[in-house]
């Protein structure tokens, strides 16, 4: 069976909106819909409202849990163009509450409480927020206010070799729930994420990888993002879309060290390793 952080066992009781998808014994899996021109893996693909619908109806039947849709690409690997919440408004308008309308949790990937208060109104029911609380100072008391769960995951405005990342990793969290606290949000609506990729070198995002389990300590939810990544190239050169098998690779390990939650561009393979992994370990 896929193994959970021991210290989830002691964890506050989960936000009813993550309750069903966390409490299988196999990860829930968050399909990635970037309806912007400028992602790294998939840029323009789906910013047409008729394709981001279709690409999520697809996701949905090969077996997403969860949509995760994001109008601005923050492009872990630098070069990505900031927008204005206008642009991330202006580019969810025509597809978030055709996409909410079809049975499945959608999460909002925006570091904008205004983008985020826009979508919890529009059928959005989680926050991801790739600053973790901590660039908009009004994220923590808008989503208090809502009751809303929220994807607090770890970055750094630059990557530095010299630093212990499970240490920064674990301090960022620190700063972060202590945010949360004080805005009066529950922990019982926060799912952690290290953010493979994001502020690290490709050492360190296998690094937090390989010591996921650490953060078990904080006795909330594990999200780990990792499909497409660069750090995958580090080990075979590819490019974003030659990247499954090392994607696949990184989220059963993920899997296994405690995450609960998969984000992946691509759900069905996704899916299938994750059960069968599961059936297996089932057996061990």
């Amino acid at each position: 069976m896929v193994a959970t952080p021991s210290a989830l066992a002691a964890a506050p009781a989960l936000h009813p909106a993550l309750r069903p998808l966390l409490s299988r014994p196999y990860p829930a899996v968050m399909g990635v819909l970037n309806v912007t021109p400028d992602s790294f893996s998939d840029g323009g693909q789906f910013i047409a409202p008729e394709r981001a619908l279709a690409q999520a109806r697809r996701m949905i039947a090969e077996g997403a849990d969860i949509i995760d849709i994001g109008a601005e690409s923050t492009r872990p690997y630098g070069g990505a163009q900031p927008v204005s919440a206008e642009m991330e408004l202006r580019r969810l308008q025509p597809v978030l509450a055709d996409i909410s309308a079809l049975g499945v949790p959608v999460s909002i990937d925006s570091m904008k409480s205004e983008v985020v208060a826009w979508a919890l109104d529009g059928g959005a029911v989680i926050a991801n927020d790739v600053w973790g609380l901590q660039r908009d100072e009004r994220m923590a008391e808008l989503l208090a206010a809502r009751n809303a769960p929220i994807i607090v995951m770890h970055n750094r405005d630059r990557a530095d070799p010299a630093i212990d990342i499970m240490a920064d990793i674990s301090a960022f969290f620190a700063r972060s729930l202590n945010i949360a606290e004080k805005a009066g949000l529950p922990r019982e609506n926060i799912v952690l994420d290290p953010g493979i990729g994001f502020g690290k070198t490709q050492e360190q995002s296998m690094i937090a990888l390989a010591h996921l389990s650490e953060l078990g300590s904080f006795g909330l939810p594990l999200l780990v993002g990792a499909s497409r990544k660069l750090f995958i190239a580090s080990v075979v050169p590819s490019e974003p879309q030659q990247r499954l098998g090392g994607s696949i690779a990184a989220h059963l390990i993920a899997a296994r060290h405690g995450a609960q939650i998969i984000r992946a561009h691509d759900v069905v393979e996704t899916v299938q390793a994750l059960l069968v992994a599961a059936a297996i370990e089932d057996l061990a």
